[in-house]
């Protein structure tokens, strides 16, 4: 990789834009996958753009993430692709890209993956709210680039993930574009692959002297934060009753499996046959034990999500985000994942030759554990 340096003459944004509609106009790419934002300018949408006068309106570096790229990643590679398509997305999203690759749920040969430093990020009606008060959402962010943690705008939060998420720089990628470290109003650092980096016309130069230590300080105080959630979700839950209080007001809608980028399954059996019960025998379980909570098989289902997928997991945080009654379930995952995963030592993401446990097996692989 070559280290290399943005002039952004105080327009970060408009630096970044300028190096990606190179991709497109050199022909380093055929398409290029970014956020968009909406006419209404409350949101962004990813978008698949192959004409460069459509990038207008291209925002990589808004707050927000509505669905997470992974899943779209999958959407339009997993049949095959002929020509190569540039994706931006943050880390958790290209782990997860990993993961589905790994699955064969998503195909990498011909994508060109744009790494981003995350800033944090806003669930989107917080994003729109505000957008349309008119504050200048990305440039409070980018002013704590250069030393601080990136704060909220006053009355807001950044998303549950966010707050713990402490893998907020790309771990992988052909381009990687570096927020922290230095102030982004002025330079933005860049790694780009050494064949790309000629292509792109990009002079070597040196790192950001302060990015390490100023993306170690973040690390750990979001690690602080995990941490803490962690240990509240453990002492909830130490037994069923308290697992059981903890998703309480679940209403087993599926949101989270939906828009979960790791639950692929095109038929998941929460929604075949076997969970449509015959009628009587609801009156049968409610004979039986006195009463029965409707709808059924709600922690069963969430038991399964975390049998099925926890060792990928990788703290996105989708599940959050989109359930209706604000349940902590990314805080469940990670907390559970944390566990699990260390059994296996595998970290999702890590790597596209390390397999995941869920499509292995060896016989002593659980040898040793109490």
């Amino acid at each position: 990789m070559v280290h290399s340096v943005l002039k952004t003459d105080g327009n970060p944004s408009e630096a970044i834009h300028s190096l990606l509609r190179r991709l497109l106009d050199e022909g380093i790419v055929d398409a290029l996958l970014v956020p968009l934002r909406v006419a209404s300018g409350d949101n962004t949408v990813q978008t698949l753009v192959r004409d460069a006068r459509r990038l207008e309106g291209m925002d990589v570096l808004a707050p927000v993430m509505p669905v997470t790229t992974a899943r779209l990643v999958s959407a339009i590679t997993m049949t095959g692709i002929k020509e190569r398509v540039g994706v931006v997305m943050r880390d958790c999203e290209i782990r997860a890209v990993v993961e589905l690759v790994k699955l064969q749920q998503a195909k990498a040969d011909n994508l060109l993956i744009i790494g981003m430093d995350c800033l944090g990020t806003y669930e989107v009606p917080d994003y729109a709210d505000l957008m349309r008060s008119g504050a200048d959402v990305e440039g409070a962010l980018l002013a704590h680039a250069i030393g601080g943690q990136p704060q909220p705008h006053e009355g807001k939060a950044f998303r549950t993930a966010c707050q713990m998420c402490e893998k907020f720089t790309p771990s992988h990628g052909d381009l990687r574009i570096h927020l922290f470290g230095d102030d982004p109003m002025e330079r933005i650092h860049v790694e780009v692959a050494d064949d790309l980096a000629a292509r792109l016309g990009l002079e070597p130069a040196a790192p950001a002297q302060a990015r390490e230590n100023v993306v170690a300080a973040i690390a750990r105080q979001r690690t602080e934060t995990r941490d803490r959630l962690f240990a509240s979700f453990r002492e909830r839950t130490k037994d069923i009753a308290g697992l059981q209080a903890y998703l309480s007001t679940c209403i087993r809608c599926h949101n989270c499996m939906v828009n979960c980028p790791i639950c692929y399954c095109k038929e998941c059996i929460f929604r075949t046959p076997i969970f449509d019960h015959e009628s009587e025998k609801y009156q049968m379980w409610a004979a039986r034990k006195g009463a029965v909570r409707l709808p059924t098989d709600t922690l069963l289902f969430h038991i399964t999500r975390l049998n099925h997928m926890v060792t990928s997991c990788v703290g996105c945080g989708m599940c959050d985000s989109a359930c209706p009654s604000h349940l902590p379930i990314a805080t469940m995952f990670r907390a559970v994942g944390q566990e699990v995963q260390a059994l296996f030592d595998y970290v999702p993401g890590r790597s596209l030759d390390e397999p995941p446990p869920v499509a292995t097996f060896r016989e002593d692989e659980l040898e040793g554990i109490q």
